[in-house]
């Protein structure tokens, strides 16, 4: 009877999981791989088996992030109407972001001073802006949008959601703002802007 498997990809993610709480949390120097077992309930020799070290633990956090980013994004359906389908893709970026918060600063700050992600990870990150950059295509292939460069325009729209979107998550909205209505109330505006209009 084989033994049973105890360094899975439960513990896996369950590792990542709380590497991105303490790095977003605490910074860099809360990061040990001896603290990060300790919190886990496992042994040191588990993270080693699992990642190798703490630079790969790092690089596959980053990688993580990015996976679990880049299923949301791409889960949003496309439609017969690309400004909506542009509407939506922000939306799920906000609703990524909430569901993992303590991997959000991994993918867009240097947490991790010196790290430089790998072939991987650039690819990932890569493959979550194309998601949105194919439906502003597509506004403009179908004349919805002005005929401007598509990779302006979506990163206008990119810009707007993080700023968005991170000021939120460090909880540097007003007071008593209702955030989900306004966000895509913004989003709608934006997209209104860029919308071609009749002569």
């Amino acid at each position: 009877m084989p033994r049973p498997k105890t360094h899975d990809d439960a513990l896996r993610v369950r590792l990542l999981d709380r590497a991105g709480e303490l790095l977003s949390a605490e910074g860099p120097g809360a990061l040990s791989l001896r603290r990060l077992a300790g919190d886990v309930d496992t042994s040191t020799t588990a993270v080693y088996s699992l990642f190798g070290g703490k630079p790969a633990l790092v690089q596959e956090l980053f990688n993580e992030a990015f996976r679990r980013f880049g299923a949301r994004l791409a889960a949003v359906p496309t439609t017969d109407d690309p400004i909506e389908d542009v509407i939506q893709i922000g939306l799920a970026y906000r609703e990524s972001a909430l569901a993992d918060p303590h991997l959000y600063s991994i993918m867009f700050s240097k947490v991790v001073p010196g790290f430089e992600p790998g072939e991987e990870s650039t690819v990932n990150a890569a493959d979550t802006f194309g998601a949105l950059l194919e439906a502003v295509r597509r506004t403009i292939r179908e004349e919805r949008y002005v005929a401007e460069p598509a990779e302006q325009i979506a990163l206008a729209a990119w810009g707007l959601v993080h700023g968005l979107v991170s000021l939120e998550l460090n909880g540097n909205l007003p007071d008593g703002l209702e955030i989900a209505p306004m966000y895509e109330r913004a989003l709608r505006a934006q997209a209104d802007g860029w919308q071609r209009r009749a002569p």
